[in-house]
């Protein structure tokens, strides 16, 4: 043994690398190698032996990378039979690496014609679209999973938003609604907890999407936040006994939609110093205030304040520290253009199948980087929440 050490050290020495550490586990997993295959002959290199079962036959060349570096290992191979020295995955390893590279790409929003080029630039042949395609469907059971998991607890506060892509369909191109659904459970953990595909925002599309939200187990919805979509607005009513709250941003621009550009400003200021009261009450006090001050100038923007009081102020019938984030879709409209962002780089999706796959899996991505975030709203706030003895009144469709 204390032979075989000297040898070894000495082998080390005479290599006259000047990476210690590297020449080191170079020559370990080549002794190690060397062991193995002596137990797979049954003898050792030049030893007559009855117990031999084959001969060796030269070696390959193998780089294997470590922190160290690239290790450059010599592989012996056998006349008879094969031998992979097992600290060294097979080829598949690099097949497998680069199905990960091309889904990641997919993820990122990267087009399959340049994909292939990233594929050749690798040092490898081209990929066609329909490969491409095919390597991709493993995301799928990862997004159908994530995308159709139960839904466990109460979930007091949902956002829906919708985005629009292009798809072929049937030799044209058509626009298709992507509906996304967040949500905050009783803990205050923000989730996407939805996705569907279809062709328009419609009521019968709607009340589906909730439906299967619904059969997924979403229960204690208090308050829904989104757009003013009467489909919407009808499909909620028949599901959840929540408010709804109307998004506060897109409302201030319809209301400016009635007004020319150079009063823009002071509509705006009027509008939105209904936002600063300190509760329900004296902001439904001053919005009533408002809509008198410009009924004479502006009728029709008086009788649009009229008409959406109350579900633009629902949020505020909710924890004040809760308020600057119901009172619009702005969260999951950030959400949207990330999801807008890589998919503009696709372009036209070959199917709904591809806008799934790869919408699912930018959800998927970012619901994990929100649960690595701090709560998105307190769990102090969140019981008093759940203590309030008075539900939200039921919206009317």
């Amino acid at each position: 043994m204390t032979d075989d050490t000297m040898a070894f050290l000495h082998q080390i020495r005479e290599r006259g690398g000047q990476d210690l550490l590297k020449d080191l586990a170079e020559a370990v997993l080549q002794k190690l190698m060397d062991f193995d295959i002596e137990n797979r002959v049954g003898a050792a290199r030049y030893e007559r032996s009855d117990a031999r079962t084959t001969q060796r036959n030269g070696f390959r060349e193998r780089e294997l990378e470590t922190r160290l570096g690239t290790l450059e290992l010599k592989i012996p191979k056998l006349r008879k039979g094969s031998y992979f020295p097992a600290f060294l995955e097979p080829r598949k390893t690099a097949e497998r690496a680069l199905v990960a590279v091309i889904q990641e790409a997919w993820i990122q929003g990267v087009s399959t014609r340049k994909v292939d080029d990233l594929v050749q630039a690798m040092g490898m042949s081209g990929i066609s679209k329909s490969q491409v395609s095919k390597l991709c469907e493993d995301i799928d059971e990862r997004v159908n999973s994530f995308l159709d998991r139960k839904l466990e607890g109460d979930w007091p506060y949902l956002w829906l938003d919708a985005t629009y892509l292009k798809v072929r369909e049937n030799g044209r191109i058509v626009s298709v609604a992507a509906i996304i659904a967040s949500a905050v459970n009783a803990e205050g953990r923000r989730e996407i907890i939805g996705l569907e595909l279809g062709p328009s925002e419609a009521a019968v599309f709607w009340l589906g999407f909730l439906r299967s939200l619904e059969s997924r187990g979403l229960k204690g919805v208090k308050l829904v936040i989104s757009d003013a979509h009467e489909g919407l607005k009808a499909a909620i009513s028949q599901v959840f006994k929540a408010s709804w709250q109307r998004c506060r941003v897109h409302f201030m621009r319809n209301a400016l939609a009635h007004v020319s550009k150079a009063h823009h400003g002071m509509v705006s200021a009027a509008i939105r110093s209904v936002f600063s009261q300190e509760d329900q009450a004296a902001a439904s006090r001053t919005w009533r205030q408002v809509a008198d001050q410009l009924r004479a100038r502006f009728p029709r923007l008086a009788d649009l304040l009229d008409n959406a009081e109350a579900d633009v102020l629902a949020f505020m019938a909710f924890p004040r520290a809760h308020c600057p984030k119901l009172h619009s879709t702005n969260p999951i409209e950030r959400l949207n253009k990330e999801v807008k962002r890589r998919a503009d780089v696709v372009g036209i999706f070959p199917n709904e199948a591809s806008i799934r796959r790869l919408v699912g899996a930018i959800l998927l991505e970012q619901n994990d980087e929100w649960q690595l975030q701090h709560r998105y709203m307190s769990l102090e706030t969140m019981a008093g929440l759940a203590d309030e003895a008075a539900a939200p009144p039921k919206i009317a469709a």
